[in-house]
């Protein structure tokens, strides 16, 4: 873990709700694909633990939904603002497991830690699929972005606006037996889903409220088969056989 002060590139709005913030500062804290960053907000007690979407030299790519407090106030930093901001969060995905056709799933804000998954997997010359999940098609961003990577891309609605009506469970059952290896990123009810519907082994990143950030407040503990483990510590990924529902 390191702490750092990060300074605002710029924010834009992307989807409903949806806000891209771009950061530059010091990541050598950032070295895997499913890490989080934790930052510190002017007024508020607890940092908000935020998916690294994309990191590249100085520059952070950040992708979050403005639900409350924190993420509005953070939705609305102008250029130049600075951030106190902790790196290096999280154990991240294992990119040796990957096989040579990984699927990467991403529900809504689960989607953004794909993107540096994929732009990685996709150097290593895996074949990479990523389904794609939201609610309607004003909730739709990064897609664009992850099939300019090179992926391919399958977008899940679940009112059918765009791409196929249903969840990304809906996408995998019909990938079934094409996939090495699952990746995926979002609410639990959705990890779940995954979880039984998937036919390989898989690295499941779960989103917990988190008083910390990293391990002292033992705020975000979940049971596994091997006992308890933190989810900003020895999470947020998990593999499929210690999941413990």
């Amino acid at each position: 873990m390191k702490q750092r002060i990060f300074t605002t590139l710029g924010v834009e709005k992307i989807a409903k709700n949806t806000y891209d913030i771009r950061l530059s500062g010091d990541t050598q804290g950032i070295d895997r694909p499913g890490q989080f960053v934790n930052i510190a907000l002017e007024g508020l007690y607890l940092r908000r633990p935020i998916s690294v979407c994309d990191v590249e030299g100085e520059n952070l790519r950040l992708i979050f939904k403005a639900v409350g407090r924190g993420t509005e106030k953070l939705a609305a930093a102008a250029p130049g603002t600075k951030f106190d901001v902790l790196t290096g969060l999280g154990n991240g995905y294992d990119l040796s497991l990957a096989g040579d056709s990984p699927v990467l799933i991403g529900g809504g804000a689960g989607l953004p830690p794909m993107y540096l998954l994929a732009r990685e997997l996709i150097a290593l010359g895996k074949k990479v699929t990523v389904i794609a999940g939201f609610n309607s098609a004003d909730e739709i961003f990064l897609t664009d972005d992850l099939a300019a990577l090179g992926a391919r891309v399958i977008v899940c609605t679940a009112d059918g606006s765009v791409g196929t009506r249903g969840f990304v469970t809906n996408a995998l059952e019909a990938l079934s037996g094409t996939y090495t290896h699952v990746y995926t990123c979002g609410p639990e009810p959705m990890l779940k889903a995954v979880w039984r519907t998937c036919d390989t082994d898989g690295q499941f990143s779960f989103e917990e409220r988190m008083g910390c950030g990293f391990g002292a407040c033992m705020g975000c503990t979940c049971e596994t088969i091997t006992g308890h483990k933190r989810i900003c510590r020895e999470g947020p990924v998990l593999r499929k056989g210690e999941i413990k529902w």
